[in-house]
């Protein structure tokens, strides 16, 4: 006489083979990890969000993103810059300073330079070496690779303008291409670099 399988009681599950149940577990782990994801995704929209509106609203600062490798590698592309708009109603650029400014053929759009020289500044550019009123600049911050071995100048810097670079020498278009930048042009200086947060540090 054939016997009949036997099946489970009422309203137990059945027993489950480990494939089956490694194949659960994954899925369970995908979904915890897609939740996981858009969460910390929904969290950095929001935390932007409270950060442009404070410090734009509040303390006349801006948030910026810098876009493309010209200021390589002291800013990386898709850094997330805090830009001091107010400091330049108490003092004028310095040469070292890492500004925003409008581009001065096209102000619709906005870079990201370091200046370089200040009105009056006799410069001159010799082999890439860069040399302001006929010393040559710290520019350590810039690696060889990041080099050029252009020439330009020698030109004074006319009151009111100023002569920015970006740090990555060959791959940048500033001051060299395009001019001296008014100072009404300079929107302000760069005071954070606030995400990545591994690399966040105060310039």
């Amino acid at each position: 006489m054939a016997t009949q399988p036997t099946l489970p009681y009422p309203g137990v599950p059945p027993i489950l083979d480990s494939a089956e149940r490694e194949r659960r577990r994954q899925r369970r782990a995908e979904q915890m990890a897609f939740l996981r994801d858009e969460f910390f995704a929904w969290f950095r929209t929001v935390f932007s969000a409270a950060i442009y509106a404070t410090l734009i609203v509040t303390f006349g600062f801006q948030v910026a993103r810098v876009e493309g490798q010209s200021m390589a590698p002291t800013l990386a592309d898709q850094d997330r810059l805090i830009v001091d708009k107010l400091i330049y109603r108490w003092r004028a650029p310095a040469r070292g300073d890492i500004v925003m400014l409008y581009y001065p053929v096209n102000p619709d759009k906005s870079f990201v330079k370091r200046v370089i020289a200040e009105e009056f500044d006799r410069v001159q550019i010799l082999d890439g070496r860069v040399y302001v009123n006929d010393v040559p600049i710290k520019d350590d911050y810039v690696p060889p690779d990041y080099r050029d071995h252009g020439d330009w100048g020698p030109q004074v810097v006319p009151e009111g303008y100023y002569f920015v670079m970006g740090d990555h020498r060959n791959n940048s278009s500033d001051s060299r291409h395009w001019g001296f930048v008014p100072k009404k042009y300079i929107i302000g200086k760069v005071q954070v670099r606030w995400w990545p947060l591994p690399t966040a540090r105060v310039f």
